[in-house]
């Protein structure tokens, strides 16, 4: 099965940036849509970016456009979310999930940890 594993999340500066990477303990990624999801505190999860299986188109929340890159590794099947200018509005704890594309990234299967991402000067 695959197993999600979220790192690359920790204190920022505003201003700064982060990538953020996920990868599978389990089953390889390589064909599997991944989705990037975040959830502040008090807040609900949303979507933020996916990129598609089979090549690697992507989808972003119109307000994830700009400041954040989904990409892919396809030697290590490792699924990375670069976040730009980085403000206190991205503090959350950041999730990986399998998802299907073309209904806009919505996932399915078990979500991780997750990593936690916190902006402050």
């Amino acid at each position: 099965q695959v197993q999600l594993v979220e790192s690359g999340g920790g204190l920022v500066n505003p201003g700064g940036s982060l990538k953020l990477s996920c990868a599978s303990s389990g089953v390889s990624l390589a064909n599997f849509a991944v989705g990037w999801f975040r959830q502040a505190p008090g807040r609900t999860r949303v979507a933020i970016s996916c990129i598609k299986d089979t090549d690697d188109s992507t989808y972003y929340q119109d307000y994830a456009k700009g400041r954040f890159t989904i990409s892919r590794d396809r030697t290590t099947n490792t699924v990375y979310l670069q976040i730009d200018r980085l403000n206190a509005e991205d503090t959350a704890v950041y999730y990986c999930a399998t998802v299907h594309f073309k209904s806009r990234c919505t996932p399915f299967g078990s979500w991780g940890q997750g990593t936690q991402v916190t902006v402050s000067s």
